[in-house]
C-alpha cells in the first residue's frame, strides 16, 4: 500500500478530500507528501488509529463530550446531543438572551429535545446527568438572510463599487480616506444608486505600510488607520499646532502621485494623529477617567471591543517596537516570551506602555466613526442600501488575529486555489486558514466575531470566495498551489451562522461564488437568500455565447468586473494578456496561445450579444474590431455593455468607478506581488471631476432607465 493511500482513512476523518477536479476540468489526487503535511498541520500524529484516538479524547475531554455551541435551526428546532440513553435523564435549564428562563427533563432515548417556538438568537443551555454538568450555547438560527426591500422579488436596483484607496482628491492626503467615502455615498444616493460598494477596510499593519493588500489582512475585525481622515478628527480644527505638522510640500507630492504611496501616506498622517491622541488624553480622558462626551464615548468604545481590541492594539504596539529599522516583521521572530499573547511578559509590556496602547484603540475608534459618518451620509441621501462591504477569506500569519489566537490558525499552511482561468498554474494567497476543529472548539466565536466587525455600517456584505463556508484549498509551504488540497468546513453550522448575524445586523449578503464551486452549492446558497455574485465575463451558455441579461440569476450582484479582473477598457484592449505576457508568467506557450484566442472570440461574441439586445448595430462592429488592427474601446461601447448589465434579472446591479472613468488597468493581477502595481493604482480623474462629470451623469441615467425597465 502506498504512503498516500494508507493516509486517506485520517485525511477522511479530518475532511481532507483525497482527489478534486479544478476549474479546467483537471482531476488532482494529492500526494503523500501533501497529506502528511495536512495531517501534522491538524497537530495529530500520522496514524489513523491514533490520530482517531487523540480526536476521541479531545472530545471526551470536553464537559459531557459536547461542544461549546449546537446551531438550532428555528423552522425545527429539535436538539441532537450527543448524550445516549445508558446515562439516564437529564436535567436541564434554559436562559434566553431576553433572560426568560424555561427548565425540564430530557430523557434520551425516549423522546426529542424540542424547544418551543425559541427567539433567534444565542441562548444558554445549562445540563445535568447524575452530578456531572455542562452549559453550552445554543444558537437559533433563521434559514434565510435578511433581505431588504430593494433586494426583494422583483425590485431592480444599482450600485457603484470602488477601491477606496484608489479616490483621488484635492483634500485627502494621497489615498482615499472615510471623508471621500462619505461624499461618493452622497452623490451616489443623489444619483439614485442604492449603495456603494469598496474593498475590505481591515486593518493592516501599522508599521509596515508597504504591505498593502486589502486582502491581506492582520485583522479583519478592525480597521485600516489609513483611511482616517485627520482634518475631521476631534481636536485638528482647533489646534494650529497639529495642523503646522502638515508639510505643504509632501502633502502636494502625495496628492499627485501616479500611485498611492503607502508608506508616504503613513509618514504625513502618524505625527498628525499622534499629537491628536496627545491632546485628546489631555483634554477628554483626564485627569480622571473619560470627562467630556468624546471621552466617554472612547471608553465605551473601548469596553464594547474588548479582549479582542485590546489584543490587536498590544499587537500593534509590540509590532511597532520590533518591526521598526528594518527588525522583525513576523511575530514568529520576536523574542519567545512575547509570541505568547497571555505570557507574563506581555502582560508587562502592556503594563509598561499603556499609552502606546491605548494609541492604537484611539486610531480604531477615529475609524469607526468616520466609517459610520459615511454611512450615515449615504443613508441621507437615499442610498437605500447602505453600504457594501467586503470581508476577505483569511488573514496573514504574521497578523495580529493569527498571534492573538494561534490554537485557532493552521502553521505551514496557505489558502489558495486550483488552476482556474485566472491563474492556470493556481494560486496560494498566502494566507492563515482555520483549523475547522478549532472553530468548533472556540463556539465558532472568531467566525461571528468576524461577521459582525464588517456588518457594522454596512447593509450589504460581500463574503470573497464564500465556498469557503464549506471548504478551503490549502498549499502546504514550500510547494506549488497545483500540490494542494480542499479542506471540508462545518458548512451547515457557519451558513446558519451568516444568516443568523445577517438578521440580527439587518444586512443583506452577497457570496462571492466564482472560480470552483461545488456541486449544489449555489442552490443552498440560494435557499438561504444569499445573492450570488454573476460577472458579465463568466455568464455563458454551453456554446460559448453571452447569457441574454433575461437569463440572469434573479437573486444575485450582476458585475462588469471585479478588482481581480480586467476593467472594461482592459478586457477590450487586452491589458491584462499584455501584462502576463510582459511579466512572463503563462505556464506555457499553449496557455498564452489559447488566452489570445479566447480573447479575440470574446471580443466578437459581446458585440453580438449587444447586438442581440439592440444595443449595437452589426455593421459598427468594425469600429471596434477593426480588421489588421487592434481593438478600439469607446465610452460608448462601455455605456451598451452597462445598459445589458442594467436589463438583468438580478435584482443588484454594479458598476466600477473605474469602468465609467475608462481606467484600463485592474486593481489586482492575480499571480503576482510585486512586479505589478497591485492595491495601488488610483483614478486618473479627481473624486470631484468624476462625479460632476458627464459620464458619471450619463451612466447613472442609463442605468436608472434601465433597470426602472427591467423592473
Amino acid at each position: 500500500m502506498s504512503v498516500a493511500h494508507s493516509l486517506q482513512p485520517i485525511a477522511a476523518l479530518l475532511g481532507v478530500e483525497t482527489r478534486h477536479t479544478d476549474a479546467l476540468g483537471e482531476l488532482h489526487e494529492p500526494d503523500a507528501e501533501t497529506l502528511s503535511a495536512m495531517v501534522a498541520a491538524f497537530g495529530l500524529p500520522p496514524e489513523p488509529e491514533r490520530a482517531a484516538a487523540t480526536l476521541d479524547e479531545q472530545r471526551h475531554a470536553l464537559p459531557l463530550g459536547l461542544d461549546p455551541v449546537y446551531v438550532v435551526p428555528a423552522e425545527a428546532p429539535v436538539l441532537s446531543l450527543p448524550i445516549g440513553p445508558q446515562r439516564g435523564p437529564v436535567q436541564w435549564h434554559l436562559r434566553f438572551e431576553n433572560a426568560a428562563t424555561v427548565e425540564g427533563c430530557w430523557r434520551p432515548g425516549e423522546q426529542e429535545f424540542r424547544l418551543n417556538e425559541p427567539p433567534l438568537g444565542y441562548h444558554r443551555l445549562g445540563l445535568e446527568i447524575g452530578g456531572e454538568t455542562a452549559e453550552i450555547v445554543l444558537a437559533v438560527s433563521p434559514p434565510s438572510c435578511h433581505l431588504p426591500p430593494a433586494l426583494c422579488d422583483g425590485a431592480r436596483c444599482w450600485g457603484l463599487t470602488t477601491q477606496l484607496y484608489g479616490l483621488r482628491g484635492k483634500r485627502n492626503w494621497g489615498m482615499g480616506d472615510f471623508t471621500d467615502l462619505a461624499e461618493l455615498a452622497r452623490a451616489a444616493g443623489s444619483l439614485g444608486a442604492a449603495t456603494v460598494g469598496i474593498n475590505p477596510l481591515h486593518a493592516l499593519f501599522a508599521s509596515e505600510p508597504r504591505h498593502a493588500s486589502p486582502y491581506s489582512p492582520s485583522s479583519r475585525a478592525q480597521l485600516d488607520y489609513l483611511y482616517i481622515d485627520p482634518a475631521t478628527a476631534p481636536g485638528f480644527a482647533d489646534d494650529p499646532g497639529i495642523r503646522g505638522l502638515l508639510p505643504d510640500g509632501a502633502l502636494a507630492a502625495a496628492r499627485s502621485a501616479e500611485f498611492v504611496d503607502h508608506a508616504a501616506v503613513a509618514a504625513l498622517k502618524r505625527p498628525v494623529l499622534e499629537a491628536l491622541y496627545r491632546r485628546f488624553r489631555e483634554r477628554d480622558l483626564r485627569p480622571r477617567g473619560a470627562r467630556t462626551a468624546h471621552g466617554r464615548e472612547f471608553r465605551s468604545f473601548q469596553r464594547e471591543g474588548g479582549e479582542r481590541l485590546a489584543a490587536f492594539a498590544t499587537f500593534e504596539a509590540l509590532h511597532e517596537r520590533f518591526n521598526g529599522n528594518g527588525g522583525q516583521f513576523s511575530w514568529h521572530d520576536w523574542p519567545v516570551e512575547l509570541r505568547d499573547p497571555d505570557s507574563r511578559a506581555v502582560a508587562s509590556f502592556v503594563a509598561a506602555h499603556r499609552g502606546r496602547v491605548e494609541f492604537f484603540e484611539f486610531l480604531q475608534w477615529l475609524a469607526d466613526r468616520q466609517l459610520g459618518a459615511a454611512a450615515a451620509a449615504g443613508r441621507g441621501t437615499g442610498l437605500s442600501l447602505g453600504l457594501y462591504r467586503d470581508l476577505a477569506v483569511g488573514v496573514s500569519p504574521q497578523g495580529a488575529e493569527a498571534w492573538a489566537d494561534q490554537g485557532l490558525v493552521v502553521p505551514g499552511m496557505g489558502i489558495g486555489a486550483p488552476p482556474d482561468a485566472l491563474s492556470r498554474a493556481g494560486q496560494n494567497w498566502g494566507l492563515a486558514p482555520v483549523n475547522p476543529l478549532a472553530l468548533r472548539q472556540r463556539g465558532f466565536q472568531p467566525f461571528i466575531a468576524a461577521l459582525r466587525a464588517n456588518m457594522r455600517h454596512a447593509g450589504v456584505l460581500r463574503i470573497d470566495h464564500v465556498m469557503s463556508l464549506q471548504r478551503l484549498y490549502w498549499v502546504p509551504a514550500g510547494r506549488s498551489a497545483v500540490a494542494g488540497a480542499y479542506v471540508n468546513y462545518p458548512f451547515n453550522e457557519l451558513l446558519r451562522l451568516v444568516t443568523l448575524e445577517s438578521r440580527r445586523q439587518q444586512c443583506a449578503v452577497v457570496g462571492e461564488d466564482l472560480g470552483t464551486v461545488p456541486s449544489g452549492f449555489r442552490e443552498t446558497m440560494q435557499a438561504a437568500n444569499l445573492l450570488s455574485y454573476r460577472v458579465v465575463m463568466f455568464e455563458r451558455r454551453l456554446d460559448g455565447n453571452f447569457v441574454a441579461p433575461a437569463e440572469y440569476e434573479p437573486l444575485a450582484a450582476a458585475s462588469a468586473a471585479t478588482h481581480d479582473l480586467p476593467t472594461l477598457c482592459g478586457f477590450w484592449l487586452g491589458r491584462d494578456i499584455a501584462w502576463r505576457q510582459r511579466l512572463r508568467i503563462y505556464p506555457s506557450a499553449d496557455a498564452e496561445r489559447s488566452d489570445l484566442a479566447d480573447r479575440h472570440r470574446d471580443r466578437w461574441q459581446l458585440l453580438e450579444a449587444l447586438e442581440r439586445e439592440g444595443l449595437m448595430e452589426r455593421h459598427r462592429f468594425a469600429e471596434y474590431l477593426p480588421p489588421n488592427a487592434e481593438p478600439v474601446f469607446t465610452a460608448e461601447l462601455g455605456e451598451a455593455i452597462f445598459a445589458f448589465l442594467a436589463r438583468s434579472r438580478s435584482r443588484l446591479m454594479l458598476v466600477q468607478l473605474e469602468d465609467i472613468g475608462g481606467e484600463s488597468e485592474q486593481a489586482n493581477l492575480p499571480g503576482t506581488d510585486q512586479e505589478h502595481p497591485n492595491w495601488r493604482r488610483r483614478l486618473s480623474l479627481g473624486l470631484g471631476e468624476m462625479l460632476d462629470g458627464g459620464p458619471m451623469r450619463r451612466v447613472a441615467a442609463l442605468l436608472n432607465a434601465e433597470r426602472r425597465r427591467a423592473a
